[in-house]
């Protein structure tokens, strides 16, 4: 085993402040694409604009927002430290 390797600490979820943010950015995103899906279901409207959603319209804020929310996680857990540490 080389000493980079032997040295090399992984990843986690609340490590670093990048990985703490980034945690937060997929929690929140997650929330409001579930909180978006179920206007789209109840054929609510948008808090604050007045659009009125539909289910097509909540299906895909639902499939966006946790896409997001997955790309966000990974790179909270797998993202290394840079250049600071």
């Amino acid at each position: 085993m080389t000493s980079s390797t032997a040295s090399s600490r992984s990843g986690g979820l609340l490590e670093t402040p990048f990985s703490m943010g980034a945690t937060a950015v997929a929690a929140i995103t997650a929330l409001l694409s579930v909180f978006i899906a179920w206007l789209g279901f109840t054929g609510g409207v948008f808090p604050g604009i007045g659009y009125q959603l539909d289910i097509l319209t909540g299906a895909v804020a639902l499939v966006f927002g946790l896409g997001i929310a997955i790309v966000a996680l990974t790179a909270a857990a797998y993202m290394e430290p840079g250049f600071g540490e």
